[in-house]
């Protein structure tokens, strides 16, 4: 989360069980789970979702 938001990428909407980033850079878009603890491949897929090298 904290990656994100350094990237440039702010909370659009809460969700049920996530909440949507998204990137002003390049209009993406992405859920993010609300959990304490994500596995770091889907850590890689958000950025890949995002654009965030």
């Amino acid at each position: 989360m904290r990656e994100l938001v350094n990237a440039g990428c702010y909370l659009k909407r809460h969700g049920g069980n996530h909440d949507i980033y998204t990137n002003p850079k390049n209009g993406r878009s992405a859920p993010i789970p609300r959990h304490t603890e994500i596995k770091e491949s889907l850590c890689e897929l958000i950025r890949k979702q995002l654009g965030i090298k």
